[in-house]
């Protein structure tokens, strides 16, 4: 491990008053049992990043409908991944 590292262990341990095993120990299990997810806010701004790039590269000689059902289905993503995505409910059909 590290020497930085290592030191942060440490650190985490004579805060928790623990051993340095222990630290280990429970380090490793909050981390193997932490579940990351996006947030909505995240969401919300990566997908403002998305549409302002996309509203750059637009093509000037297609119609304002046109630019905007193109900018809607790339940020949509393709039909046939929607149904892959978990982080989205299930489409009913």
């Amino acid at each position: 491990m590290p020497a930085t590292l290592m030191a942060e262990v440490e650190a985490w341990a004579t805060a928790n008053d623990v051993t340095r095993s222990d630290a280990i120990h429970r380090l490793l299990e909050l981390g193997l049992t932490a579940r990351v997810k996006p947030t909505q806010r995240n969401a919300t701004r990566a997908k403002e990043l998305a549409a302002n790039v996309i509203d750059d590269l637009a093509d000037g000689a297609a119609s304002a409908d046109d630019r905007a059902n193109r900018k809607h289905r790339l940020l949509k993503g393709p039909e046939e991944f929607r149904e892959a995505r978990v982080d989205r409910p299930k489409a009913r059909k």
